[in-house]
């Protein structure tokens, strides 16, 4: 099902009368069977947002449709959505039968067809053999797995995942990353997964909305993203290691870099924002064309590749360069760079404005 956000505003207001803005005109459209991330630095609004979708926190101004239908004023509970908390919020004195059943019977769901949607849900998400258990005697993996399933058991139109992953450890992560997407995929549900983990985004997601400040700042798939990031922020935001990033001047259609003219571009003169990518950087060749030779600082050998440090226009930066380009004794090295990824950034509203 399509889910569409018009507009969407939420301000807060505190005691002394301060209003803060925590979602700012948010306006994007789902389509139905996507898995969305919401994706953003602590502070920026993914939760409120997330909230406001699930009927929680009433928005100050702007539209939700699931559908055709105008949910703004619905109330949680007739929306027909499915919601995982960070901490899962599982009954303790429950078996997991009984937390996945629990939403079940407040629906009020014939007895038989609700037994056989619990044994399903379970199946599903891989807690089959668990249904007598209690939640103090599963692993952290086992507890999210039965918070996806009492989610899923209500047959929501839409699926809202608040951090799901974030108390679990580095492996369990990874594979339950893989598991959601696999349930996602078998339901067709719309799914929204709010995370401040780029990675954790990018691996899961079939589009991105990443938030700053309440603002949207860019939508986009995963790696349309990060090859063509919108604005300045986003380039900074994804990206392990993160992208270089330093000031230039455009002087009469050439990019002046260190005094060197590194490149043409159909730009006004003016003092710009760059941004290059530490994996866009090869060690150059005879015949490339563009050329910057560099002081290595520092060598890191990262299985095939090489990382090395080095000082350009004042700036410290990375490159990930074949480990035949250089050894640990190398003290210079001549790079390229692909033009079309040299980013050129707006100085006054961070936006890209080329991809030289």
């Amino acid at each position: 099902m399509e889910l569409r956000l018009e507009n969407l505003t939420k301000i807060f207001t505190n005691k002394t009368g301060t209003d803060t803005t925590a979602v700012d005109n948010l306006d994007i459209t789902i389509e139905s069977g996507t898995l969305v991330g919401l994706l953003g630095p602590s502070g920026c609004g993914k939760s409120t947002t997330l909230f406001m979708i699930a009927g929680l926190v009433k928005p100050t101004s702007g539209k939700i449709y699931f559908g055709d239908d105008d949910v703004t004023r619905l109330a949680a509970e007739k929306r027909g959505i499915g919601l995982v908390f960070q901490n899962y919020a599982l009954y303790p004195h429950m078996t997991v039968y009984k937390n996945i059943l629990f939403p079940l019977e407040n629906m009020d769901v014939a007895r038989d067809e609700a037994i056989q949607r619990v044994k399903d849900m379970a199946n599903l998400v891989g807690i089959g053999e668990l249904l007598d258990r209690k939640p103090a005697q599963l692993s952290g993996g086992q507890q999210q797995r039965v918070a996806i399933a009492r989610a899923l058991v209500k047959r929501p139109r839409v699926l809202l995942l608040d951090e799901p992953l974030s108390n679990l450890d580095a492996r369990l992560r990874l594979q339950m990353r893989e598991e959601i997407k696999r349930i996602q995929r078998e339901t067709g549900i719309t799914t929204i997964f709010v995370t401040h983990d780029q990675e954790e985004a990018m691996s899961i997601s079939d589009k991105m909305v990443v938030l700053d400040f309440g603002v949207q700042q860019q939508y986009a798939g995963p790696q349309q993203m990060y090859n063509n990031p919108g604005n300045l922020f986003v380039a900074k935001f994804l990206g392990n290691p993160p992208i270089n990033t330093f000031e230039a001047k455009i002087d009469k259609k050439h990019l002046i870099i260190n005094e060197q003219k590194l490149m043409k571009v159909d730009l006004p003169d003016g003092t710009y924002d760059i941004g290059m990518r530490p994996e866009n950087f090869r060690a150059a060749s005879s015949d490339s064309k563009i050329k910057i030779e560099v002081d290595i600082k520092e060598i890191f050998h990262i299985g095939r590749d090489t990382m090395i440090h080095f000082e350009f226009n004042n700036q410290n930066m990375r490159a990930l360069v074949d480990s035949e380009a250089v050894t640990d004794k190398s003290k210079k090295i001549d790079l390229t760079i692909k033009k079309e990824r040299v980013y050129i950034f707006d100085k006054k509203t961070g936006k890209v404005i080329d991809h030289a």
